[in-house]
């Protein structure tokens, strides 16, 4: 039971913290509509999603208002079109992919993940077709997202698939070239990814899930940002293990909020309840960033010495304070650096205080990785490769979750703008080494081998 100070605590972050629950996103497992007929495998498909999602949004909506709590996004994952489209040829995909943006569009969803492939140990036939077809599937399509994991601990990573995947990000990048690259901004490269991701680009549903699932995603920057300001302020001498035990409860109550309205969607859909994922997603918006929480605990701004110390505080108290709340914790969860979502973030990369060799250090210990960074347009397929491989190695090394979203921006260059446009931001361009270079040990192919330590067992 809340106590009256907690219930004050979670109407005062409803009100002026940005709390929300910032996705209900529905798992749809369309394995049984497998086949080698394009005509029959999107007329199941479509028939599986509507069956299912039909009342998603106005489900949400409904209990949003229930208890004043917003669900900004509905969005639906399905399982990897690697799989169900197996044995399609590339544009066949293309064409299901269309089908997964009409069902999206008409179920009013605002994206729908699972155009993926995990691909770790090696290409398939349906991997192969689904990676070539990405670039087109992307450009042709608003809603569909596109995930590819390459690596794992257990693995290695498949450098073949890094390789097929540095050009597919360089060609989603031309095709929408008149939108600075947008098409990249829907396809995330990961290593070890996660069955029960309800955020996007990453979302799909796992092989080993259920045939249908709701995981919730909820974000509280703002209200982590205006935890810190208020104990800083009532304590200014507060140290740094003070401030950690301030946001893992201020965790805890954001969990139990977005477990809340997870459960009671789940329930009047009729559909198993999954995973709850805090994670520190920030947006455009003042007041809803990630970078802001860095200056309150005292940085000049996210990028500078530091950082990737305050970022190992943050990510670690968010996810002991989700685990403390509920046992359905999964997904990401902690925090988000996605740099044209996050105004701050986007600020310190325009004032040269981030750069692409500080992103990467801090994605050892943030939740996904390089994500949503504008480099040059001339920058080379295969450095784009290299740059996803060493996020990779970080992923697999320290046995966690990583991810590249690369926008390589035709036409733009290191210290321009690049303009993506409502939740995606803008972002300055980041100089990239080397970037126009050739990268022969990316050409080298095969496998780097798994870490000894992930063999022990």
């Amino acid at each position: 039971m809340l106590t009256q100070r907690e219930i004050l605590s979670t109407l005062e972050m409803l009100k002026n913290e940005h709390l929300d629950v910032r996705t209900v996103t529905l798992g749809v497992n369309l394995l049984d509509c497998a086949g080698g007929d394009l005509p029959q495998v999107r007329r199941r498909v479509a028939e599986r999603i509507l069956g299912l999602a039909g009342n998603l949004v106005p489900v949400c909506d409904r209990i949003g208002q229930k208890y004043g709590i917003p669900v900004v996004n509905k969005r639906i994952a399905v399982s990897p079109l690697a799989v169900v489209g197996a044995a399609l040829a590339p544009e066949e995909l293309v064409e299901l992919a269309r089908t997964l943006d009409a069902v999206a569009r008409e179920v009013h969803v605002d994206f729908i993940g699972g155009f993926s492939a995990l691909v770790e140990k090696g290409l398939a036939r349906g991997d192969r077709s689904l990676i070539e077809a990405i670039p087109e599937a992307l450009s042709v399509t608003d809603r569909v997202c596109a995930s590819v994991n390459v690596a794992s601990t257990r693995a290695g990573i498949n450098m073949d698939a890094v390789l097929r995947m540095g050009r597919s990000v360089k060609r989603a990048a031309e095709l929408t070239a008149e939108r600075d690259g947008a098409a990249c901004t829907k396809l995330c490269i990961f290593a070890n990814i996660p069955e029960d991701i309800p955020f996007m680009a990453g979302a799909y549903l796992g092989i080993g899930e259920a045939d249908a699932v709701i995981n919730v995603g909820v974000s509280g920057p703002g209200v982590v940002k205006k935890a810190i300001d208020r104990a800083l302020k009532s304590d200014p001498a507060m140290d740094l293990g003070g401030l950690s035990e301030l946001i893992k409860k201020t965790s805890y109550r954001v969990t139990r909020v977005g477990e809340l309205i997870g459960r009671e969607v789940a329930e009047s859909l009729g559909i198993r309840f999954g995973v709850v994922d805090l994670s520190l997603a920030p947006t455009p918006n003042v007041g809803d960033s990630v970078g802001e929480i860095f200056q309150s605990l005292g940085l000049r701004a996210i990028g500078v010495p530091g950082t990737t110390a305050a970022l190992a505080l943050l990510n670690d108290a968010v996810k002991k304070g989700g685990a403390f709340a509920s046992s359905r914790v999964g997904g990401l969860s902690g925090a988000f650096i996605p740099v044209s979502e996050d105004l701050n973030i986007s600020e310190a990369a325009g004032n040269g205080l981030l750069c692409l060799e500080k992103l990467e250090a801090i994605t050892s210990v943030c939740s996904v990785g390089l994500d949503m960074v504008a480099i040059p347009g001339d920058t080379t397929a295969e450095t784009i490769a290299a740059i996803i491989a060493d996020e990779m190695a970080i992923g697999v090394v320290n046995n966690k979750t990583t991810a590249a979203r690369l926008i390589p921006v035709p036409g733009k260059r290191a210290g321009d703008k690049a303009f993506f446009g409502g939740l995606m931001g803008h972002s300055t361009i980041i100089p990239v080494n080397n970037g126009g270079g050739e990268n022969r040990f990316i050409r080298r192919g095969g496998l780097i081998p798994a870490p000894i330590h992930s063999l022990r067992n």
